[in-house]
């Protein structure tokens, strides 16, 4: 199988720096993969194999078209979509942010990802519970961005329960708002990898933006907003019943967590495991689940957490 392009820069961005999306290609798929001039071939008997080939290659190519740079863990995931959707569907494409004014679109890097993206879309409430660096405020922030800059929603509010892992809150320095910034951080974190400051300073300005720890959202109706929950693992089951129901008209509810990562003191239950349990027959309410193998932060972190999860099965 051959496939001929004709543009170099497309080409390029097509094989990957150092030519890592082609020997992803070579992994995945069991062949032989080269470049040559503006040609790039698989060798395989399998005409399966070459016809699997010809429709990541064509992603890819899409993907170089509409400007980005295509990493490996995409090419792993469309040939994960290619394997399992309809010829006429592509659901990592089908599931990619794009955010106005944002610096680039974002692609989910896995299958999962591209579920819970759509999850997201499909319900006023939505959960994601996965480990470290899977993507899930990440990918909660870019979604929430693109509704607010969008005009299809009026605010964004993002909000944390404070629980302390290890440290004392009462010995930082500062006011109470300079001792919970750094619990907010990462989602201004998350913020400012996806649009310039400039962007969010303007929606601080207009209100359109709202940061706030969990205790501050008790007694309010959200109406029209999207509202993210991160770190919903510290919540306790009180904590987790109020924020649900501040969903408002218009509204939607983005959870996020990590149940292997909970810091509440011992004998008080997870709101996010009992809201697992509870409400997972819930018509309307979304459950996505990330794994190890789904991890997209540095490729430390998945041997990290497969080592601890080792010693916890000892």
């Amino acid at each position: 199988m051959v496939v001929v392009l004709d543009n170099q820069d497309i080409l390029s961005r097509v094989c990957g720096v150092n030519d890592d999306n082609l020997k992803t290609l070579e992994a995945e798929l069991g062949g032989g993969v080269f470049a040559r001039g503006n040609e790039l071939r698989i060798e395989h008997a399998d005409e399966e194999v070459a016809a699997r080939f010809n429709a990541v290659i064509n992603g890819l190519v899409d993907a170089a078209r509409s400007g980005e740079s295509p990493s490996s863990e995409y090419v792993k995931a469309l040939i994960g979509a290619v394997e399992t959707a309809a010829p006429e569907r592509d659901p990592i494409r089908e599931a990619v942010i794009h955010i106005p004014n944002g610096f680039s679109r974002v692609y989910p890097r896995n299958r999962n990802q591209a579920r819970y993206i759509q999850g997201m879309r499909m319900c006023d409430i939505s959960f994601c519970i996965g480990p470290a660096g899977t993507g899930k405020t990440y990918l909660a922030v870019a979604e929430a961005l693109r509704l607010v800059l969008s005009k299809k929603t009026r605010k964004l509010a993002l909000t944390r329960p404070v629980v302390e892992a290890g440290e004392s809150l009462g010995f930082l320095p500062g006011d109470l708002m300079q001792k919970i910034n750094p619990y907010l951080r990462p989602l201004y974190d998350a913020m400012e990898s996806l649009v310039p400051f400039e962007v969010i300073r303007r929606l601080e300005e207009t209100r359109a933006i709202e940061i706030a720890p969990l205790a501050y959202m008790r007694g309010r109706s959200l109406n029209d907003s999207v509202i993210i929950l991160d770190e919903a693992q510290n919540t306790t089951k009180e904590q987790m019943k109020m924020f649900l129901t501040r969903l408002g008209q218009g509204s939607r509810s983005i959870i996020t967590g990590d149940t292997t990562q909970i810091d509440l003191p011992k004998r008080v239950d997870s709101g996010l495991i009992h809201a697992i349990s509870l409400l997972k027959d819930v018509e309307g309410i979304h459950f996505s689940y990330l794994h190890t193998a789904d991890v997209v932060r540095n490729p430390l972190i998945k041997k990290i957490i497969q080592a601890y999860d080792n010693e916890n099965q000892i």
